[in-house]
């Protein structure tokens, strides 16, 4: 969460378009950026101590979204499961990247997980903030339709890449890039953390890894749920798929430990 010393002196923020100036972060409340250490529930870091910051807006809209609150603004009209649309205003703030980098600094963490929305997005003024800390241990969650910026790309320790599957309601030709998935195959720093929902998604990846070439050893499936119970039920006939096909089993920490709460 937030620091006290950060609430108490309160930090110059604009509300804004994402284009317009540096960073733009989702929020946990109105006008509180959404930064906060806390473990990693997900993907090859799962149960590491890190600090989060959570960017602000998407390239895709994943019917299933567990953060539609950094896309799905009053008047997009693509659809999401719940319904809801968020008013941007209120879940949306604009800093500049100084200001980012002390309060992450402040939380006192040695890894960095950013994460969205679609981090990519702003790669160039995440290359500013990153540079302001040098001793971070980074790692960026991706989708993996968007090639890193150069200036970005130095600073990166681990991408997790998810690229979204039939079930995700987005079309192949934006969530399944041909060129991209090639590039994060061959990259090292990578790993693939693919979103399962039934066996039928099983077997999308199968065809995706035969396709390009992606090694088992990079692939994680983790089953989709924002509750314990959902996500249980579907761990129990994940896990031989993954001895079957030599996949990586994930699961999601921070659900089972917080719930499906913001700042978590």
């Amino acid at each position: 969460m937030l620091t006290t010393r950060a609430r108490r002196n309160g930090w110059r923020r604009r509300w804004c378009d994402w284009s317009d100036v540096a960073l733009v972060l989702a929020t946990t409340t109105p006008g509180i950026p959404e930064i906060f250490a806390s473990l990693q529930g997900e993907g090859p870091s799962a149960g590491m101590a890190v600090a989060f910051l959570r960017l602000s807006r998407c390239n895709l809209s994943c019917a299933w979204c567990d953060t539609p609150y950094t896309w799905h603004f009053t008047g997009d009209d693509r659809p999401h499961r719940d319904g809801r649309t968020w008013d941007r205003k209120f879940n949306q703030v604009t800093l500049e990247t100084d200001e980012v980098a002390e309060i992450i600094a402040e939380l006192g963490q040695r890894r960095l997980v950013i994460t969205g929305g679609e981090p990519l997005l702003q790669g160039k003024d995440l290359a500013e903030l990153l540079d302001a800390l040098p001793d971070m241990m980074v790692e960026i969650e991706t989708n993996g339709t968007i090639e890193p910026h150069a200036d970005l790309d130095q600073f990166v320790d681990q991408y997790n890449v998810s690229p979204k599957l039939a079930h995700s309601g987005n079309p192949a030709a934006l969530a399944l890039r041909p060129a991209m998935l090639d590039h994060w195959a061959a990259e090292p720093r990578a790993t693939f953390k693919f979103v399962i929902a039934t066996s039928g998604d099983v077997a999308q990846v199968r065809e995706l890894a035969a396709h390009h070439h992606i090694a088992p050893e990079k692939i994680i499936l983790m089953p989709e749920g924002i509750d314990s119970e959902t996500l249980r039920s579907r761990i129990e006939w994940l896990a031989p798929l993954c001895m079957e096909f030599g996949y990586r089993l994930g699961d999601r920490l921070h659900i089972h430990l917080f719930g499906d709460t913001r700042g978590t």
